[in-house]
């Protein structure tokens, strides 16, 4: 007898469409009690398919993922219940401090949700002379 589960599977297609096209991410981390700390973030994928969201240095979740990189994160389509669909990806998240890199995932933010194209992603500068 056939798994029904198996009819919910998503392709790989399917779930780059969901990641492309969902609004809000929910973002897991592990508290230090080990609870789980949840939050909606504002995210993109960035030149390299990952996934990125920008946030402030002392927020919670960087406090979590700093002393622990597991995480969790949840990303759907859909507002009817037969048209919900989600990809969910348990995974070690890494906190971005370089100036740069964060400037750039502002501007895919940015641009994701003002509907404007992607930005360039910055020339490197050059390496300083001795």
């Amino acid at each position: 007898m056939p798994n029904p589960r198996a009819r919910l599977v998503l392709t790989e297609a399917e779930q780059a469409e969901i990641l492309r096209d969902a609004r809000v991410l929910q973002v897991a981390s592990i508290n230090h009690d080990g609870t789980p700390h949840l939050v909606p973030m504002w995210f993109v994928m960035d030149d390299e398919g990952v996934i990125v969201f920008t946030t402030y240095a002392t927020a919670q979740k960087v406090l979590n993922l700093d002393r622990d990189p597991r995480v969790t994160v949840l990303a759907e389509t859909g507002t009817a219940y037969n048209e919900l669909r989600g990809v969910s990806i348990d995974a070690r998240a890494e906190v971005v401090r370089d100036p740069q890199v964060t400037a750039h995932a502002l501007a895919l933010v940015g641009a994701k949700y003002a509907g404007r194209p992607r930005p360039e992603r910055p020339a490197t500068p050059p390496a300083e002379l001795p």
